[in-house]
């Protein structure tokens, strides 16, 4: 008898919008039509999104991840990745003699706009982020001047700024809306004049995946997010389970499901952080399903059609990702 057989059938929630968002299509599709134009090699600093299937498939078709420009041949074809790049780098690229196609995400690219506009006003610039992410290294890349990180809303009181300095935040765009929430809220309680964009700078698709958690938070025991440990956004929504006392787990592909969280479940959430494919959302689905018999409830959500356009080296290209993101 297959284990769970005499059981009632297990609930599966699909959480909607889940996987990819626009910015990890468009930066995809970069490297894919990158490819498409000049030929292989291409050369991408840092992965291009974190999911490492998504990395392997491109580095199949000849891209070639590196860590450093440094590492890239003289006058090749590089793109920047989806989280962004510090001027130091863009600059280092062009001693290189790099031909550079960037793939920075436009949302990110306003945190940068957004950042260096404060520091131009002569505002203390906090950044309210986690230190060593990609994305926050290349914004405080972006930001002339000192820049504050704080992760916490404890952290606001221990900022080395002056009570009657100009302040002004931004934010890294794959936060918690709630955590954000309450250190902007800290933030303005000892400096109530600060600048900021409120929670807007947390980017659309990471709000709808998380409101979509929250949204069946209450009719399930077990949330599990499809999601590479790396990523910001999948590590979100999966604190956001388990601050709701929900056991919760981030598992990069169906091998890492355990059956002893399907015993005693009677409620099973699934999602994906926005840079998962879709094929390792179904096929969590299909582990479930080999354990315990399933009935699928797929929610409606919000409709993104939102889309970004290529970089205008590539624009010109039809899209040959479409198959990627399937």
């Amino acid at each position: 008898m297959r284990a769970g057989e005499n059981k009632q059938p297990l609930k599966v929630i699909l959480a909607n919008p889940r996987g990819f968002c626009a910015g990890v299509e468009r930066a995809i599709e970069t490297v894919e039509c990158a490819l498409a134009r000049f030929g292989a090699p291409v050369y991408v600093r840092h992965e291009i999104v974190h999911n490492r299937r998504v990395v392997d498939e491109l580095a199949s078709r000849g891209a070639v991840f590196v860590e450093r420009v440094e590492d890239v041949p003289f006058g090749a074809v590089t793109v920047f990745s989806a989280h962004g790049v510090s001027r130091k780098v863009a600059r280092e690229a062009v001693a290189c003699g790099l031909h550079v196609i960037d793939a920075t995400c436009p949302l990110v690219a306003k945190v940068h706009k957004e950042g260096q506009r404060y520091a131009a006003m002569g505002c203390e610039v906090i950044l309210i982020g986690h230190a060593g992410h990609p994305e926050v290294i290349g914004t405080l890349g972006q930001i002339p001047g000192p820049v504050h990180v704080i992760a916490d809303a404890a952290s606001v009181r221990n900022l080395p700024i002056a009570a009657d300095a100009d302040v002004a935040y931004v934010t890294q765009t794959t936060l918690s809306i709630l955590d954000t929430r309450d250190i902007i809220t800290a933030i303005c309680q000892r400096w109530p004049n600060a600048l900021g964009p409120d929670t807007r700078d947390i980017c659309y698709a990471t709000q709808n995946r998380q409101q979509a958690v929250l949204d069946m938070a209450a009719e399930i025991d077990l949330l599990l997010v499809v999601g590479a440990t790396n990523s910001s956004n999948s590590n979100r929504l999966r604190e956001i389970g388990a601050q709701r006392g929900i056991a919760s787990h981030l598992v990069g592909s169906a091998r890492d499901i355990r059956s002893s969280w399907l015993e005693a479940a009677g409620a099973i959430g699934v999602t994906a952080g926005a840079s998962a494919l879709e094929i390792l959302v179904r096929e969590v689905i299909a582990r479930i399903a080999r354990h315990r018999e399933i009935e699928i409830e797929e929610r409606a959500g919000v409709r993104e059609d939102i889309a970004f356009r290529l970089p205008r080296e590539l624009d010109e290209i039809a899209p040959a990702g479409a198959q990627m993101s399937a």
